[in-house]
C-alpha cells in the first residue's frame, strides 16, 4: 500500500529535529575537528579525492552535506561548490573562512524547485542513505542536476555492514541484528540518551527513524534514473568505529581484525549521465 506524502513527511520532520539537535554537538566535537579544518585540514577521505579526481574549475553539487566541511574541502581543491542540507551552519562557516560556496537549506525532494542549473559532479558520502525515504526520488534529483557527461559519486557504509549489531560487547564476534532488505516502514529508534557517533557523551534524547537499502537498491535506482554505472568498489574497512568489534589499524582505518578481508564495510560507486 502506497503511503501518503504526509506519512513520509512525519518521519522526515522527526529526523530533521534530530539533526538540528546534533549539528551544534558535531561542530564542537573532536570527531569533526572544526578548528583543524580552519587551519587547513582536508576532511575528504583519500579514496574520495582519488576516485572523484581533479575538480578544479568544475561545478560540484554536494547533497546531504551536513554542516559543510566536505563541501568546503572540495572548494579548497578548486571546485565551484553548492551544498544542500538542513543546517544553516555551513553558510556561517563558509563566510567566516572566506571560502566561496553556495548553500541551500531544504529537503532533498524540494531541491529542483529551489535550485536551478546543472553540475559537472554530484557528490555524497558517509551516512546519507539511511535518511532517505525514497531512493528513486534521490536518484531522480541526482539525474536532474547532472550535466550530460556529468559524474555522480558516493562513498558510503556498505548495506551489509548495517545488518550487524552496533551495540554488542566488543569481544563478541559480529552478529546479525537489523534487516538487509528494504521495508517501506523505517526502523524506529527512541531518543534514549545513548550518545552519538561523534560524541559518545552527548545526550540528545531525540527519536529518529532510518530506512534500509540493499546494494542492489542503490544501483538499480541510479540505472532507472538514466545513469550508467562506471564502477562499484567494496572495502573491508571504515573511517571510524561503527561497530564495537572493529579495531583501528596503523593506517587509521577500522577493520575486523579476527577475520580481515571478510566483511564488506564500505563501498564507493561512480556513475555518469549519458
Amino acid at each position: 500500500m502506497r503511503k501518503s506524502p504526509n506519512h513520509v513527511n512525519k518521519h522526515v520532520k522527526t529526523n530533521r529535529e534530530l539533526w538540528d539537535a546534533l549539528t551544534p554537538i558535531h561542530v564542537a566535537s573532536e570527531f569533526y575537528d572544526v578548528e583543524g579544518f580552519k587551519r587547513g585540514n582536508c576532511t575528504l577521505d583519500p579514496i574520495e579525492v582519488e576516485e572523484v579526481g581533479d575538480v578544479a574549475g568544475k561545478s560540484l553539487l554536494h547533497l546531504q552535506c551536513h554542516f559543510g566541511l566536505d563541501t568546503l574541502s572540495w572548494a579548497r581543491r578548486g571546485a565551484e561548490v553548492t551544498g544542500v542540507d538542513f543546517s544553516e551552519k555551513a553558510r556561517q562557516l563558509a563566510s567566516e573562512l572566506n571560502i566561496p560556496a553556495e548553500f541551500v537549506c531544504c529537503e532533498l525532494s524540494e531541491l529542483p524547485s529551489r535550485l536551478s542549473g546543472e553540475f559537472d559532479i554530484v557528490f555524497t558520502s558517509a551516512g546519507v542513505l539511511p535518511w532517505l525515504p525514497a531512493l528513486r526520488v534521490w536518484a531522480g534529483v541526482i539525474a536532474h542536476f547532472l550535466k550530460p557527461g556529468g559524474v555522480f559519486y558516493i562513498r558510503e557504509a556498505h548495506p551489509f555492514a548495517r545488518v550487524m549489531d552496533d551495540e554488542q560487547a566488543p569481544e563478541c564476534p559480529p552478529r546479525l541484528r537489523y534487516p538487509y532488505f528494504h521495508t517501506t516502514e523505517p526502523m524506529q529508534f527512541p531518543g534514549d540518551d545513548s550518545g552519538d557517533y561523534a560524541d559518545p557523551d552527548a545526550r540528545v534524547g531525540v527519536p529518529h527513524c532510518e530506512w534500509w537499502y540493499t546494494i542492489g537498491d542503490v544501483i538499480n535506482s541510479l540505472i532507472e534514473a538514466g545513469l550508467r554505472l562506471e564502477f562499484l568498489h567494496e572495502f573491508d574497512f571504515v573511517s571510524y568505529q561503527s561497530h564495537p568489534f572493529l579495531k583501528q589499524g596503523k593506517d587509521g582505518r577500522w577493520r575486523y581484525p579476527k577475520a580481515p578481508e571478510t566483511l564488506p564495510l564500505t563501498f564507493s560507486l561512480k556513475a555518469t549521465k549519458a
